[in-house]
C-alpha cells in the first residue's frame, strides 16, 4: 500500500526550477539564447547559467534579481512570481540596510563656547590703568612729542602708489569641465563615477563586443569610447555620476537599481 503526498506538496514539487521555466518559455516564443540576449543586454553565457539555475555568472543577489526580470519580460513570464521563486530557493530576499544618518556631522559638532566676560573685563581695566600711568610719567614730553607729530602732519607726502591687486587665479576645471572638454565632437564618449558607493558595470561598443565588465570602486571611473554606440548595464545605478559626450545625465536610476542604457553621438537628452 503506497501512501501519495497531499496535493499541495505535488503542486509545489511540480512546478519548474527558475531556469527551467526561463528556457520553456523562450523555447515556446521560438527565440534563441542570442536574440533573447541582444534584447536584454544579457550576455549570452548569463543566459545559458540561468537557464542551467547556475546564479553565480550574475555577481549577487540583486542582480541575478535584475537579469531575472529582464529575461522574464523577453519571454512574457511574471517576473513578480520568478523572483519570488527565486527568492524562495535561495534563503529569502535579505532585509534592507538602514541608511545612515545624513547629518551625523552635525551631531559631533562641538557647541560654541560662549564669551568670557570676566577676562575680557579685567582686560579692559588692566589697558585703562596702564593708559593713565603713561600719561602721569610721560609729563612734558608728550606735548613735545604732539608739537612734533603736529609739525609732521603739516609737511606735505607723496602720496604712495597703491599696489596693484594681483589677477584672480583662473579656477580650476571640473570634473565636468574636462568631461566636456575631453569628449570628441566625432565619437560617443562616456564617463561613469562611482561617487555614491560601488557599482558593477558593464560596456560594450556598437558591434556587441565587450569593452568592460566588473566593479567600479566608490570614487573610481571609467572613461569608454566609440565611433557610433555605447551599450550600458549598471548595477546600484543610483550612485553612479554619468557623463555623456561631455553632458552630464541627471537622472541614471536609484539605488539598487539595474539600468539598462544607449548612447550615441550628439547630446544624450536629445532623441
Amino acid at each position: 500500500m503506497s501512501i501519495g503526498n497531499s496535493p499541495g506538496n505535488s503542486l509545489e514539487d511540480d512546478r519548474p526550477s527558475v531556469g527551467r521555466a526561463l528556457q520553456q518559455a523562450r523555447i515556446d516564443a521560438g527565440l534563441t539564447v542570442d536574440e533573447v540576449s541582444s534584447a536584454t543586454r544579457v550576455r549570452v553565457p548569463i543566459v545559458h547559467g540561468i537557464e542551467q539555475d547556475d546564479f553565480s555568472r550574475c555577481g549577487g543577489d540583486v542582480y541575478a534579481r535584475g537579469h531575472i526580470r529582464a529575461l522574464a519580460r523577453a519571454v512574457h513570464l511574471d517576473p513578480a512570481a520568478l523572483i519570488a521563486q527565486y527568492d524562495a530557493e535561495h534563503g529569502g530576499r535579505p532585509a534592507p540596510t538602514p541608511a545612515a544618518p545624513l547629518f551625523e556631522a552635525e551631531r559631533i559638532r562641538p557647541e560654541p563656547r560662549r564669551p568670557n566676560w570676566t577676562a575680557a573685563m579685567v582686560a579692559a581695566i588692566v589697558a585703562v590703568v596702564g593708559f593713565v600711568g603713561f600719561t602721569l610719567f610721560s609729563g612734558g614730553g608728550a606735548q613735545d612729542q604732539t608739537v612734533a607729530e603736529e609739525s609732521a602732519e603739516a609737511k606735505p607726502t607723496k602720496a604712495e602708489p597703491k599696489p596693484s591687486r594681483p589677477a584672480d587665479p583662473k579656477p580650476e576645471p571640473s570634473d565636468s569641465d574636462s568631461a566636456i572638454a575631453a569628449a570628441p565632437a566625432d565619437k560617443v564618449t562616456v564617463r561613469l563615477t562611482a561617487a555614491g558607493g560601488q557599482s558593477w558595470i558593464s560596456a560594450q561598443d556598437h558591434n556587441g563586443r565587450l569593452i568592460h565588465e566588473g566593479v567600479l570602486r566608490q570614487g573610481d571611473s571609467e572613461t569608454f569610447t566609440d565611433s557610433e554606440r555605447i551599450d550600458l548595464v549598471l548595477g546600484n545605478a543610483g550612485v553612479v555620476q554619468l557623463f555623456v559626450n561631455g553632458k552630464e545625465v541627471t537622472e541614471v536610476g536609484e539605488e539598487g537599481q539595474v539600468q539598462r542604457l544607449s548612447y550615441t553621438r550628439g547630446d544624450p537628452e536629445v532623441g
